[in-house]
């Protein structure tokens, strides 16, 4: 079952690469494949929490892109797209720099996810106004994203988990990550600006042509727009506070789409056509065929070697750290962070308890926020978050931007993504060990 997976894996993976057949093709008889071989038998694929599909990411996917293209209808959109491109004057870079900031912190206080459903729409109205590729656009969005969630408990999946297992509250996440990641994001828009600042040109008719333009006659339908932002609102105080009332998020964005939907009066057929059935798909295939490596262990066995070479410590965990950062970026960039966090988790947690020599099952807050374990989990986070940058599926945000960009007929590659993606996961995982040793290890903080 081992190489049965693993081929089935690696063999998806190329394909996926090489582009030669659609990817939510490839993905479904990938999942097909590990269904019908056993690896994964369909209860654990449908039911398992561990190995199957994760519905609440597919839920909160499906009913956040209800929202929003019942939102869509009102022309919102549009006005958003013209309020801020002529706050940056017309200037493209501006205009990037704009979405990246305002990308970011979404994604801290909301999700990454949903920040970009709501951005993506915005940029490719912006681009279509001013006859620009919107691709670069895209891309930095998802990159920012990915950069902005990691410096909160609720800005990616993968903090939530590392939250839950090892008891960290919303201000640890604030405290510890948060400094680094405004750091990290300042330095990469500064390179940003050295790579794009020259070479993005936008005809100056072009930029008197949205000047002119009023941005209040784009709202279509005022009392729809109002009862949408209501529901949103809503919706997005619901993620900040669905912990407390322990709510999933997909329950709470559920609740949102039902509620937008039904006082709406919009033809449900119409709106439920335009979501990205594609990615979807894609997700649950994804989920499936790395369902399959977990089980089998490949993982694991990654992870559990990673854990043998570093030898750590009571007392110093600097090497696991330092290779922690690394490992958990390099596989979150080959595989969905989720599953890889959700791996990780037990197997750290197993290590705590043979380092501090405690019964299985026992290890209580102190041991698992041991002044030397603390930068583990910090470097965990950093690493999974960061890490999702470097390829299309290291993320879901990655995989919702490709999608809407290429049902806007604006495709982007596998390779595409990666030319952006790559050196940018280089340089702020490189930042972020700077930080992790320069904090912990240097100064000791």
């Amino acid at each position: 079952m081992f190489w049965i997976a693993t081929s089935i894996f690696l063999v998806s993976y190329a394909v996926i690469i090489s582009e030669k057949i659609h990817k939510t093709k490839v993905a479904l008889f990938g999942a097909a494949l590990t269904l019908i071989s056993k690896v994964l038998l369909q209860h654990e694929a449908f039911h398992d929490i561990d190995l199957g599909v994760d519905w609440n990411v597919i839920f909160l996917l499906i009913s956040m892109m209800i929202i929003i293209n019942i939102m869509t209808k009102t022309g919102v959109f549009q006005y958003i797209a013209i309020k801020c491109a002529k706050v940056a004057k017309g200037e493209p870079f501006r205009i990037m720099s704009i979405f990246a900031v305002i990308t970011a912190i979404g994604s801290a206080f909301l999700d990454n996810v949903t920040t970009v459903l709501l951005l993506a729409p915005v940029t490719l109205l912006i681009a279509e106004q001013l006859e620009i590729d919107p691709i670069p656009y895209l891309i930095t969005e998802a990159l920012a994203s990915n950069i902005g969630g990691t410096s909160t408990l609720i800005g990616d999946p993968p903090n939530i988990m590392i939250a839950s297992k090892a008891g960290l509250n919303f201000m640890d996440f604030i405290v510890h990550l948060a400094p680094a990641i405004i750091v990290i994001f300042i330095i990469w828009m500064v390179v940003w600006k050295i790579l794009f600042g020259n070479r993005l040109h936008v005809r100056d008719d072009l930029k008197v042509r949205l000047m002119s333009l009023n941005e209040n006659e784009q709202i279509k339908n005022p009392l729809l727009l109002t009862k949408s932002l209501i529901v949103l609102g809503c919706t997005i105080l619901g993620f900040m506070l669905h912990g407390l009332f322990h709510y999933e998020p997909a329950t709470v964005a559920l609740m949102g789409a039902a509620a937008l939907l039904l006082i709406s009066g919009e033809e449900p057929h119409e709106i439920l056509a335009d979501v990205e059935w594609t990615t979807i798909f894609f997700f649950i295939g994804l989920f499936i065929i790395i369902g399959g490596i977990v089980k089998v262990g490949l993982v694991a066995d990654m992870s559990t070697a990673m854990i043998a070479v570093t030898n750590p410590q009571p007392e110093d965990m600097t090497v696991l750290a330092m290779i922690m950062l690394w490992f958990s970026a390099i596989c979150s960039a080959i595989v969905d962070n989720i599953p890889f966090v959700a791996t990780m988790n037990p197997l750290l947690i197993d290590m705590i308890h043979q380092i501090y020599n405690v019964e299985p099952g026992t290890a209580t807050l102190q041991h698992i926020q041991s002044p030397a374990m603390m930068p583990v989990w910090w470097a965990l986070a950093l690493g999974a978050c960061l890490g999702g940058n470097g390829s299309p599926i290291g993320a879901s945000a990655n995989v919702i931007v490709i999608g809407m960009s290429e049902k806007a007929g604006h495709k982007i590659t596998f390779i595409q993504f990666l030319k952006y993606g790559l050196p940018v996961m280089i340089l702020t995982v490189f930042l972020a060990m700077i930080y992790v040793y320069g904090r912990y290890y240097f100064l000791g903080l």
